[in-house]
């Protein structure tokens, strides 16, 4: 079963590669899906955001790393994928996710949403999070993987 695991990713934090470690047991691939999204300004390119998943996603053997624009389903169904992967961290998000897997599921009723809880130490972060401690000039050494923290630099 493949699995598309959609975001933005601006930067990947520790609390998404939880995600897709956890993700890479339950299905026999995982596509990571950087999301092109013109509403958004991203302190990194997609390509920029693509090389980082790369490098911390290299030693797991069953995940690719790709970008899309458009409808999340839509890109589901070209890559052939059965599952749309979502972290759940707090109360808002599963609001959110809920909302969009209804959503999803209305347009495309053969790709299911499977959420995961994301884990206690990661219950707290985003990327957003991880943006504003950087800029102000705190460590994230604990929040993102070691050459994130080196292009936050």
């Amino acid at each position: 079963m493949i699995a598309v695991y959609p975001g933005s990713f601006d930067p990947i934090t520790l609390g998404h590669l939880d995600i897709i470690e956890r993700g890479c047991r339950l299905f026999e691939r995982v596509i990571v899906a950087v999301l092109k999204n013109p509403q958004k300004t991203p302190l990194f390119t997609v390509q920029k955001r693509m090389e980082q998943i790369q490098a911390c996603t290299q030693h797991l053997p069953n995940v690719e790393i790709d970008s899309f624009n458009g409808l999340t389903v839509h890109y589901a169904r070209i890559r052939q994928a059965q599952v749309l992967l979502r972290g759940l961290r707090v109360l808002s998000d599963f609001e959110h996710e809920l909302q969009m897997a209804h959503t999803n599921n209305s347009l495309s009723t053969e790709i299911e949403t499977v959420f995961l809880a994301t884990s206690n130490e990661y219950s707290f972060l985003s990327s957003s999070l991880v943006k504003e401690i950087a800029k102000l000039g705190g460590s994230v050494n604990h929040l993102v993987p070691k050459s994130v923290v080196l292009d936050l630099d």
